[in-house]
């Protein structure tokens, strides 16, 4: 049988009718073209599927088969029409976003959120990387979009702020540089370091950075968390570096000292990196506006 979505839809809107000719109208059809296509389908069958009366039609057994079997079948194309549109106006699928370290625990969390419940079937895949492997990846085609410190070279990529949070020197209460307002990384790297855990981005960042200096890092201990590295800081065990935001969320409760670092990778935005505005899915365009980006002319 060689039956179309548009033959069962005419079979259905006849049957649903009781004739012919309603059906055809229904169908927008001339009488004569939906007659003729209804006996193609019955000879394509090789049996009646309808039992045509003076006043109109009635299914056979086999023509009742046909009409369950075509509803389940327009139900399901319109079930298919409206995934795909989902997907196309970025409702639906998953979203794969590159993020550094500050974006991923400060910024996203309370800007994400309302966006994605108002998305319920679409799944986001957040990846932490540093600032500088992000525009590497966006730059390569690995990542739609990515939030990244605009301390790095993003050249050629269009780069929109969306936050301040430069990272801070975080102190014990009766350090020496407690009173200090600002100072250079390279002023610190003798002293005792709280660090993040081997792995995180931002630590590798600020490593990389020491090693620039002709130093290495020497954590005296290693934290899983920002939180962890504050509350030991707060107790005298060393000095660390935390966004500005990790820092005003957790001051007062520990007690540390935050001072500003001079160093230009330091005094950092986070910012919506990308190629092509145009070339970005429905749903990275959406969630980037949501973020604070803007669309811009490729």
């Amino acid at each position: 049988m060689r039956m179309d979505l548009a033959d069962l839809r005419l079979f259905l809107l006849v049957v649903d009718a009781g004739t012919i000719t309603a059906g055809a109208s229904r169908a927008h059809l001339a009488l004569a073209s939906a007659s003729e296509r209804l006996r193609t389908m019955e000879r394509e069958a090789g049996l009646a599927l309808l039992v045509r009366h003076p006043r109109g039609v009635t299914t056979t057994e086999a023509g009742e088969a046909l009409a369950h079997h075509a509803r389940l079948m327009l139900r399901q194309q319109s079930l298919l029409r409206e995934e795909l549109q989902e997907f196309a106006s970025g409702a639906r699928g998953t979203l794969h976003l590159y993020a550094n370290t500050g974006a991923l625990t400060t910024f996203l969390p309370g800007r994400l959120a309302p966006w994605m419940a108002a998305r319920p079937r679409l799944q986001v895949d957040l990846k932490e990387r540093t600032s500088v492997e992000i525009v590497r990846a966006v730059r390569g085609g690995q990542a739609e979009a990515g939030i990244t410190s605009n301390a790095v070279d993003s050249t050629p990529l269009h780069l929109q702020p969306v936050a301040d949070d430069p990272l801070m020197l975080i102190v014990p209460p009766a350090h020496r540089f407690a009173h200090r307002a600002s100072l250079s990384f390279v002023d610190v790297l003798g002293e005792d370091f709280v660090a993040l855990a081997d792995g995180n981005a931002l630590q590798e960042h600020i490593e990389d950075h020491a090693r620039a200096l002709g130093r290495v890092l020497s954590p005296r201990i290693r934290m899983k968390t920002f939180e962890g590295v504050c509350e030991m800081v707060g107790h005298g065990i060393g000095v660390g570096i935390a966004p500005r935001s990790i820092c005003r969320q957790h001051r007062r409760r520990y007690g540390f000292h935050a001072i500003a670092l001079d160093d230009a990778w330091a005094r950092r935005q986070l910012s919506l990196c990308f190629v092509r505005w145009n070339g970005l899915s429905r749903s990275m365009q959406s969630l980037l506006l949501h973020l604070g980006g803007h669309a811009v002319d490729d």
